[in-house]
């Protein structure tokens, strides 16, 4: 009798056990089949925008909007001219763009090589680039470069 009672109890945990492996499997396809959905919106998301800055030029099309911050206060904010910059950095026009926004066309670098590590991790997870890469250290740098030159775009105009 006892020995029937645990072979029962055993069913019963191999049964749920069996679910449990379906639920998973199906909330990992349904999770993988979102993530893939989430990079395609992000790929042509920035393929749209890069057709749009390269036909549209931001300084006579009113289609993008203007600084908010430039427009309230009458100074410059650290991304004032990135959007022209990114017009001009499209059509392969580097002393404009960087005319526009230093501080932008300089971080491009950086910016790749952060998103480069993501996407190497991504294949590669137990690395520790990205901990190398992405240090508290180098992000308050940045921070401050970016204070820096938005205070000193504005007190020496450029």
């Amino acid at each position: 009798m006892v020995d029937c009672y645990f072979h029962h109890q055993s069913n019963n945990f191999n049964i749920l056990k069996f679910i449990m492996i379906k639920v998973i499997d199906r909330i990992s396809a349904y999770t993988t089949n979102h993530k893939i959905f989430f990079y395609l919106c992000i790929t042509i998301g920035i393929i749209s925008a890069g057709v749009l800055y390269y036909r549209f030029n931001p300084n006579s099309t009113p289609l993008f909007p203007k600084c908010l911050f430039l427009t309230l206060t009458g100074m410059k904010c650290p991304g004032c001219g990135s959007q022209r910059a990114i017009h001009a950095l499209l059509h392969a026009d580097i002393p404009t763009a960087f005319s526009y926004n230093a501080l932008m066309v300089s971080s491009i670098p950086y910016l790749i090589l952060l998103v480069g590590v993501r996407i190497y991790q991504r294949f590669k997870p137990h690395t520790m680039l990205l901990l190398k890469v992405q240090k508290s250290a180098y992000i308050w740098f940045f921070f401050t470069v970016v204070i820096i030159f938005s205070i000193a775009r504005n007190i020496f105009n450029f």
